[in-house]
């Protein structure tokens, strides 16, 4: 795979069991492959098939439906318009639908549809025969109208409605209350509903679908729970007939809810949790692993909280709250590791062998595996059966609120947790073959390591535009991350947009236009390259005000990849080149020289916001814009304006800063420097244009003893500690063995070894030193600039070039100077245009926690700053 990519916690989540499954895999498929014809022809529009098989003068070619009836089919070629839509289609053979068949093609969708190629003489021989897809014509046939359709329960004068799309299904019937209730079919829709009494308010139903099934190659009658679900039973067995407006479900104060300051884009500041992370150890919660958690206001964690808004943080973004598929929301269902886990070594195996014997059947899982994707989790309420946890989640979001923060959901509409006849899969078993992506051959993609959604369909890119708003106004959510955004097309991302911004305080109780909206623009999979359409990428995202996660200078600052064989390689803060280890895989010092400056010109970018255009002096000596720096074979800028790209050091993916760097730093390094080595690293996303996210827990030094992919490592890896008495983490045991264990022998002997593992003293003053910086980037204007010119004329690296302090950073910001000084020694940055200008530390550092920092100094005479090592110093003009 592109080392550029970061999976997310989905894609990892899976990583080692498909690979494991691979072959397994592989078999299965090709025993599919020799029981029934794949679906190599796609039904595009109602007038024209694609079909990769070659029509001769003797040939014959037509669809045909188990509902009865034949299309006739003749050779045609695409229109320029259908090879925009269908670029990846574009050089495939295409065929007319007979226009006297095409008003049969309504009929025959609700059957089994096959494309047949046959001698036109003779016997007329079956030459081919293949299954058909169909989401192209039927976005054609029904999306016009189904697209103003209000899907799932909708009240009205207190009797709700209850809709559902499923234009392919022979019958559509409503289970409540042990009975069947019949559903009317729209005919130019395909939207079935039924509207029912008062009295159903709050009863559990589910829809009983009978419709053609091609992975089972049948007709079935599937029992399954709506899409647009507004509330659950536990374990979601059946969907609710739920009001979100009803006045039970608003907490106290709900509808008169003040909510923090809205900040721009270019200047949130995010701190990324996990719910059940975030209280599971805290024995000063009352609601431990709850939502209701974020409203104990006297607990360590929500303190902790506080004193982080206090500072600058403006943002908190929860890891998934959707309903998700692979926890027991029951907790008298959960299990627990039956092991003395804290009497076991620091560097033991068993400790991950005990975690993952109950993980499947444990209350832990990062819930990148969508199930029912408008309905809060039930694992983090009180009570999981029923509409309480609606409640809940909105209590949730009034702490956060009443903490000084706002709040945001991470949402994952890029797969679903299962597909096909699975009891976890949803949209497939109602609308079956339209909801997925599918390959060539029909098969679902899998590139996001799950069964891949497909937004690009008209159905699912208004789930996803209908799940956004209702999280927005009926739940006041914030902002959204797209998990993977990149396997969105453009357009449906720019929706989302379209339809936030129309959300009023009048109209809706929230401002639409004040809601943050970033994701992962990674470019990969059977998507990349705007092979199906133009994605929601990096690039493609730039000038839309909607952020991308910004890898450039993450790992210019962290040093190598998360996939690399050997996780000792060194970056700009982990001591490449000025504090080498002993790994051969940094190469000689002479590349690692080379490295580091490349990586410093990385930052500097970074700083800028990643801009594309940002011009300044590389350490090369030439005069470089932003996008003609290299990152591995890409443009390192693609922004246009600040804002367009989130900085980070550190995420839930991957190992934490503090383990990354507890590889990288030789062993030697005292646990007073690496937590110095952490400020440093996480000061190069604070202190950037645009916006910057941090995992919660990084400026504690939070540690998950090494893990790399802890979506499933349970509580003993994952829980934050508060209070530094408890740790920070490390040292917990080995990390689970199926993402980790090549890497165990590095791992063994940093796990017993007393220098890497901080006390109080290292806790509180890396997150004090942290938050003073926080502070310095909020409260300093410079630091936000609003267009990519006001970057420019404000920002300058003054010693950039050929005789660059290798390791040191010296950034001119306005009438700020900043020095990240990565090295173990004071070194000084003499700036002569400088010479004579006033400068002292800036107040907030020169009274603030670190007394190291207050070290650091200036000389007017010579515009000489002198900072102490593995040091961030902001001086500011007197």
């Amino acid at each position: 795979m592109n080392r550029t990519l970061r999976r997310t916690a989905a894609a990892l989540a899976a990583l080692a069991l498909c690979t494991a499954a691979a072959p397994a895999a592989r078999q299965q498929s090709a025993a599919a492959s020799a029981k029934a014809p794949t679906a190599a022809a796609q039904w595009i529009d109602r007038s024209t098939v694609v079909w990769k098989v070659e029509p001769g003068d003797s040939t014959a070619e037509e669809l045909r439906s188990s509902r009865g009836g034949a299309l006739r089919l003749s050779p045609t070629s695409l229109t320029g318009a259908q090879k925009a839509a269908y670029p990846h289609l574009a050089s495939f053979p295409a065929f007319a639908v007979d226009p006297r068949d095409r008003d049969k093609a309504a009929t025959a969708l609700r059957g089994h549809v096959t494309a047949v190629q046959q001698e036109s003489t003779g016997d007329h021989r079956v030459l081919r025969r293949t299954d058909v897809q169909i989401p192209g014509v039927l976005d054609d046939l029904y999306a016009p109208a189904a697209r103003r359709a209000h899907l799932g329960p909708v009240f009205r004068d207190g009797r709700p409605t209850l809709s559902v799309w499923a234009p392919t299904a022979e019958s559509v019937a409503l289970e409540l209350d042990g009975r069947t209730v019949p559903m009317r079919r729209d005919a130019a829709s395909g939207v079935w509903s039924v509207t029912g009494g008062a009295d159903w308010r709050d009863k559990p139903y589910r829809y009983r679908v009978r419709v053609w099934a091609p992975t089972v190659r049948k007709v079935v009658t599937h029992k399954v729970t709506d899409p647009y679900a507004t509330a659950l039973t536990a374990d979601s067995t059946h969907s609710l007939v739920t009001d979100l407006a009803d006045p039970k479900l608003a907490p106290a104060g709900w509808a008169s809810l003040k909510k923090p300051k809205a900040v721009p884009e270019r200047d949130a500041r995010i701190e990324e949790l996990h719910i059940r992370d975030f209280s599971i150890a805290d024995r000063t919660s009352a609601h431990r692993g709850q939502y209701l958690a974020f409203t104990d206001r006297r607990s360590d964690g929500m303190k902790h909280l506080r004193e982080l808004a206090r500072a600058g943080t403006s943002y908190v973004h929860l890891l998934p709250a959707f309903d998700f598929g692979t926890v027991p929301e029951r907790r008298s269902d959960q299990t627990e590791p039956g092991c003395a886990l804290d009497s076991l070594p620091a560097d033991s195996e068993e400790q991950q062998s005990c975690v993952g014997r109950t993980a499947a059947k444990d209350g832990f899982n990062w819930g990148y595996d969508p199930l029912h994707y408008t309905v809060p989790e039930g694992s983090y309420a009180a009570d999981p059966d029923g509409p309480a946890r609606t409640r809940e989640f909105r209590r949730m979001v009034q702490g956060l609120n009443r903490a000084g923060l706002r709040t945001v959901m991470d949402v994952v509409y890029n797969h679903t947790v299962a597909s096909g006849q699975d009891p976890t899969s949803v949209l497939d078993r109602i609308v079956p073959g339209y909801y997925h992506r599918l390959l060539d051959d029909g098969t679902v993609a899998t590139s996001t390591c799950c069964a891949n959604t497909a937004p690009e369909h008209a159905m699912m890119g208004k789930l996803v535009v209908d799940s956004v708003v209702t999280w927005a106004r009926q739940y006041k959510v914030d902002g959204f991350r797209f998990d993977l955004m990149g396997h969105h097309p453009k357009a449906n991302i720019l929706a989302v947009r379209t339809a936030l911004d129309a959300l009023t305080p009048a109209k809706d109780g929230v401002d639409g236009k004040a809601i943050l909206l970033y994701g992962e623009g990674w470019n990969f999979g059977e998507v990349a390259n705007d092979a199906r359409f133009v994605q929601a990428t990096q690039k493609n995202m730039a000038g839309t005000g909607i952020a991308t996660f910004s890898d450039r200078a993450r790992d210019a600052v962290r040093g190598g990849g998360p996939f690399d064989e050997d996780p000792r390689v060194q970056g700009f803060a982990s001591g490449l080149y000025t504090d080498p280890n002993s790994s051969p895989a940094n190469g000689t010092p002479d590349q690692q020289k080379s490295r580091l400056l490349h990586s410093q010109d990385l930052i500097k970018v970074g700083l800028s916001g990643n801009l594309a255009d940002f011009t300044f002096t590389d350490t090369t000596g030439h005069r470089v814009k932003g996008s003609e720096v290299d990152y591995n074979g890409s443009p390192a800028g693609y922004a246009r304006a600040p804002g367009d790209a989130l900085a980070y050091a550190d995420a839930h993916d991957n190992e934490t800063l503090y383990d990354a760097l507890t590889y990288k730093l030789p062993a030697r390094t005292p646990a007073a420097d690496r937590a110095r080595m952490q400020v440093l690293a996480m000061a190069t996303a604070t202190l950037s244009q645009g916006p910057a996210l941090s995992q919660a827990g990084t400026d504690l030094l939070r540690s998950k003893s090494l893990d790399r992919n802890s979506f499933d490592s349970g509580d003993w890896f994952n829980a934050l500690h508060w209070r530094c008495q408890d740790g920070n983490g490390f040292g917990r045991g080995l990390p689970p063995a199926a993402d980790n264990k090549a890497k165990w022998p590095y791992a063994r002997p940093l796990l017993t070894d007393p220098a890497a593992r901080p006390g109080c003293a290292e806790i509180t003053s890396a997150s004090a030193a942290y938050r003073d910086l926080l502070r310095i980037r909020t409260t300093e204007k410079a630091f936000s600039q609003a267009t990519a010119e006001g970057v420019q004329r404000a920002l300058s690296f003054p010693l950039s070039g050929t005789g660059e302090t290798p390791g040191v950073i010296t950034m001119r910001l306005g009438d700020l100077v900043v020095v990240f000084n990565a090295t173990p020694d004071r070194r000084t940055q003499a700036v002569a245009d400088l010479a004579g200008t006033p400068y002292a530390l800036h107040p907030v550092q020169a009274h603030g926690a670190d007394p190291t920092v207050r070290t650091a100094s200036y000389e007017r005479s010579s515009g000489t700053f002198t900072v102490p090592g593995r040091t961030v110093a902001v001086f500011t003009r007197r």
